[in-house]
């Protein structure tokens, strides 16, 4: 029966010494500075429990107040009282101790049970026993068992060793973290210090200093108002007022923390995990009294964040709508694929043309307006507005630091080399459109067949990035089709006739094909009637939905309880979608026969014009669809992988060279996963961004701020005005009184009621499906050539959108007017 054993012995582990003990043996095994002791061992306590253990068990359910009565009711054997005596004389003549407490379930790196035992100071001689007798009890206070019943840790199996160490009479004692236990951030140690011994600071009766060190070097220093500290008596130990000079003076100068550090450094080393460490001064000199791994600590953030590349005009505009989360890494990844094949000026030498701030998707605005100026076109940007809205008076607009010269030289090859791709891509645009269905359906399939990652890796090579290319360059050819057709035939219909003839003739994109973005709206309303299944409905649409590029997020085809939800919502219509289409239809006649009275010698040619603007956007929605359905394909792919791998939804934290290193057995990216998910989260739990940021922005310290704007950041502290009027694009032309409803999201669609007005920050096209419900539609964010702002068009659904302000300025339950054709709302009551 081992029942001692020296503090630095092997044989000291889990299971004999109990988690501080076998830790103290571990660093003094190392030669950390640790003052000398002994442990009293867990077969010292099962040897003195034995005659009543059952008795102990059966007060823990039943009366546990009994159990202290029962430890002082017996004696420790003489044998063992001999081995744990000796030991103490063997330390030197009366010299005082510490008596802790050291469980078989403590200090472990998932539970530290950290305060749960007894701890006893400044004991001595005949003292000793009745100190580790009283130690022994501890394991059975409420505390601890509480503790354990929460961790479901059986008290049957649990034992207790007793570490007893010489007290270090210190000056000076704290804890240190290796790793900041707010944060989580691994790069940073955070001492805290005061004055005496440590149980004032582990016990929290004072507000120690507090230091942190990175890279080698103090990087932060707060002095802590240290009002009492705990000292030796001649009879144990007591709190005491900190002479008055000493409570605002600093406890460790930058070396004694440098030197602290490092040895917080070792022990990390030693654990191979970020450890807390109770840590004493005395005369200059430190010893470590306590290590253990740090429990629920935060893994590490890492920073999304372009923002601070430069100081930018940021936009949140067009494809910001389309892309509203807060990206996965592996969408981010997808993202920029596909931004780099349906944008390729996004790949302009030395311009950031697109960011991630803060998870989410942004444009550089910055890079538009000092290519505008370079090419002397200023006076085109009205055509960049009406793709990414509006900018509010008075912000002046950061330009690139690059010279007029500098620009063109860019600019040009890359001009020169997106006419010619997207004349080349054009060429086989129908028979891509035609295809893409069935392709991205087989393409799914076959990735649910495949048997192994690297069969999966190899299909991703071979064809799954193909089909993200060649949908991205689709795109990219639709939108660039006709020039400015878009903006200008718009514009010049306006000047002859007026905002609300000019929309009306530009509708019927839809009775010429299905236009893509009302599918949605339209196949809901052929399932509610029965003339489509439910399969049809997934297959043909099931792509499409409010976070259809977020690849970490089911679409609508994979989840029956949205097509549910969705055909719910048409049992309250004030018209279904194909009445409202008729209608339209009647404004369009008596729209063209208004015009063709007024400019008789015009309707030829502005049919042509109008016809070749229903093109495009068909077109151009076609295409868009056609890519989102890809995406529906880069999430199967995704979703796979994690079966294939075992690594289930972690694989949404890897971005993609890394999940592909996974899939051809690198398991140690992995790693990375915590804290890519932790950053996530962070992110994620934030309310959406600005629309417009400009320069360095902090996306938690935004949010923090109960003054914050969710129209423009301006970190250059420019003051822009906040407009006391909801004013933006109009959208869609009519008049319309009603409820306002405040929605933060899609999922809130249900408090949507028939006849109120949608009021949101955004809104795309997985949004649609609940148009016909709503009166009207007013965003923060949009501009009349989204595709929301169409399909609210087509359903001749008044619409004003781009106001930057609605959800600033509404509330829930307001009584507003819409009048989507001069782009105003106006709060009634």
């Amino acid at each position: 029966m081992t029942t001692v054993l020296p503090l630095g012995d092997a044989a000291a582990d889990l299971a004999t010494a109990g988690g501080k003990g076998a830790s103290l043996a571990e660093l003094t095994a190392a030669g950390l500075p640790v003052p000398g002791g002994f442990l009293v061992t867990t077969e010292a306590y099962r040897v003195f429990v034995a005659g009543f253990q059952e008795e102990i068990l059966r007060a823990v359910s039943g009366d546990p107040g009994r159990i202290p009565s029962l430890f002082a009711a017996h004696e420790v054997p003489g044998e063992i009282a001999g081995e744990i005596t000796r030991a103490y004389e063997a330390l030197g003549d009366d010299v005082p101790v510490a008596v802790r407490s050291s469980a078989t379930a403590e200090d472990l790196p998932g539970m530290s049970f950290a305060g749960q035992q007894d701890t006893y100071l400044d004991i001595r001689g005949p003292a000793l026993l009745d100190a580790v007798k009283r130690c022994w009890a501890s394991l059975w206070n409420p505390r601890a068992i509480a503790y354990r019943e929460q961790n479901g840790v059986p008290h049957a199996g649990v034992a207790l060793a007793v570490v007893v160490q010489e007290l270090v009479d210190a000056d000076a004692a704290g804890i240190m973290f290796t790793a900041d236990p707010v944060t989580g951030a691994r790069d940073e140690i955070v001492i805290n210090a005061s004055w005496g011994l440590g149980e004032a600071v582990v016990g929290g009766q004072v507000t120690p200093d507090t230091v942190v060190v990175s890279g080698g070097e103090v990087t932060a220093a707060r002095i802590g108002d240290k009002r009492v500290m705990t000292v030796r008596t001649g009879d144990g130990t007591r709190e005491r007022p900190v002479p008055g000079d000493l409570r605002e003076a600093p406890v460790l100068d930058r070396g004694q923390a440098l030197e602290l550090a490092e040895l917080g450094a070792r022990i990390q080393d030693l654990y191979g995990v970020p450890v807390d460490v109770e840590w004493a001064r005395r005369d200059g000199a430190f010893a470590i009294v306590q290590a253990r791994p740090i429990t629920g600590i935060k893994p590490p953030f890492e920073e999304w964040n372009d923002s601070l590349k430069g100081e930018y005009l940021w936009t949140a505009g067009n494809l910001g709508e389309a892309i509203p989360d807060v990206m996965t890494p592996i969408t981010w990844s997808f993202v920029r694929t596909f931004i780099e094949e349906a944008m390729s000026a996004s790949a302009l030498p030395g311009f950031d043309l697109v960011g991630n701030i803060g998870g989410r998707f942004y444009m550089n605005l910055s890079v538009v307006h000092s290519v505008a100026g370079a090419l002397g076109m200023k006076n085109r940007l009205s055509a960049v507005e009406q793709v990414f809205g509006k900018l509010p008076p008075g912000l002046e607009v950061p330009l690139v630091r690059a010279s007029r010269w500098e620009i063109i030289k860019r600019v040009l090859p890359m001009a020169v080399r997106l006419r010619r791709r997207v004349r080349e891509n054009m060429k086989t645009m129908r028979a891509f459109l035609a295809d893409s269905p069935r392709r991205c359906e087989e393409l799914r399939g076959r990735i649910a067949e495949t048997a192994t990652g690297a069969e999966l890796a190899g299909l991703w090579e071979r064809e799954i990035r193909a089909q993200l290319v060649i949908s991205s360059r689709m795109l990219e050819a639709a939108g660039r089709q006709g020039g400015a057709t878009l903006v200008w035939t718009r514009d010049r219909l306006r000047r002859m006739v007026g905002e609300a003839d000019a929309e009306a003739m530009l509708t019927g994109v839809n009775a010429d094909g299905e236009l893509a973005s009302m599918g949605p709206v339209l196949g809901l309303a052929r399932l509610a009637r029965g003339e489509i299944s439910r399969d049809e409905f997934a297959r043909r649409y099931g792509h499409r939905g409010p976070h259809e590029f977020e690849v970490s997020i089911p679409r609508p085809g994979e989840d029956p309880a949205w097509i549910d939800s969705q055909l719910a919502g048409l049992s309250d219509l004030r018209e279904d979608t194909e009445a409202l289409l008729e209608r339209r239809r009647e404004a369009r006649e008596a729209a063209w026969a208004r015009f063709a009275r007024r400019y008789p010698r015009k309707v030829r040619r502005t049919r042509a014009r109008v016809a070749r603007w229903n093109a495009v956007v068909r077109d151009r929605e076609s295409a868009r669809s056609e890519n989102t359905r890809a995406f529906w394909v880069l999430r199967a792919f995704a979703v796979r992988a994690g079966e294939l791998t075992g690594a289930g939804d972690d694989v949404f934290h890897l971005y993609l060279p890394e999940l592909l290193a996974l899939l051809r057995g690198d398991r140690d990216v992995l790693d990375r996963v915590p804290s890519r998910r932790a950053t996530y989260e962070r992110y994620a739990a934030l309310p959406p961004y600005p629309a417009l940021i400009v320069g360095h922005f902090d996306p938690v310290r935004w949010a923090a701020d109960p003054d914050r704007r969710a129209d423009v950041y301006d970190a250059r502290g420019a003051a822009v005005p906040v407009s006391e009027t909801v004013t933006g694009f109009p959208g869609a032309p009519g008049v319309v009184e009603g409820v306002a409803r405040v929605i933060s999201g899609p999922e809130e669609g249900g408090r949507l009621k028939s006849g109120e007005i949608l009021v949101t920050t955004l809104t795309n096209v997985g949004w649609t499906p609940m148009f016909p419900r709503a009166a009207a539609v007013v965003t923060d964010m949009g501009a009349p050539l989204s595709h929301a702002s169409i399909v609210a068009r087509e359903l001749g659904i008044p619409a004003v959108v781009g106001t930057g302000n609605a959800t600033m300025r509404l509330r829930d339950g307001d009584r507003v007017r819409v009048d989507g054709e001069r782009g105003t709302v106006e709060l009634l009551g």
